[in-house]
């Protein structure tokens, strides 16, 4: 679809809203750690998956240009939503309200693990694009399958710059990044090839009833 000077598309307004919101989610999400059997995983990796099925998903119905576009103004929502979350911590707290300590640590975080995110979002996110884009050569209109191998890839990309970034020298991270790296890769596979299929399902009905409107 071509998106014509001042109209956008149904299932590209509803998707870039969905995507701010999780973009801000997986930041906050990402500070509690989780269980999948023997392995340990930050939690905000079930928004961050999501992220990978929108924006191939935007790719696929909308273009590569679009989606990078897409990626690069999440962007704008990660960035604000941790600087609120740090002004809200900054700011003092009403007399009744004893919870700062709990507030400030789990949703703090410091400027290292700020770049991090930043900078694994973006770098594993354009990859993404960039993979899903590149694959339709080689494995054609197989949607779930581009978005699987691409989702796995810039998922490892993904750990290996987040946990190095925020972690190396503060403790031994070769444990995390192999745990963190096979639960990632096991999410990837397990869910990502359902929801690409239905959100690009989803976005094409949206498209359809926009043009029959």
């Amino acid at each position: 679809m071509t998106i014509s000077a001042g109209a956008i598309p149904r299932s590209l307004f509803v998707f870039a809203l969905i995507y701010g919101g999780l973009v801000c989610m997986a930041g906050v999400l990402g500070t509690k750690i989780i269980a999948l059997g023997p392995l340990t995983v930050e939690a905000g990796i079930l928004a961050f998956l999501q992220l990978v099925v929108l924006s191939s998903a935007v790719s696929e119905l909308h273009g590569t240009a679009v989606a990078n576009r897409l990626v690069r103004y999440g962007f704008i929502p990660l960035i604000l939503s941790a600087l609120l979350i740090q002004l809200v911590i900054a700011l003092p707290a009403a007399d009744f309200w004893k919870q700062q300590d709990a507030f400030a640590g789990i949703l703090g975080q410091g400027s290292r693990m700020m770049a991090a995110g930043v900078i694994s979002y973006g770098i594993s996110q354009t990859l993404n694009v960039a993979l899903f884009d590149r694959l339709k050569s080689g494995t054609g209109k197989l949607v779930w399958l581009r978005g699987m191998i691409a989702a796995v890839a810039s998922q490892i990309v993904d750990t290996l710059l987040f946990v190095t970034i925020a972690f190396y020298g503060v403790f031994p991270i070769t444990p995390l990044l192999i745990s963190a790296i096979i639960a990632k890769m096991v999410l990837s596979i397990i869910m990502v090839p359902i929801l690409i299929q239905a959100a690009v399902w989803f976005g094409r009905k949206l498209d359809r009833e926009d043009a029959i409107a």
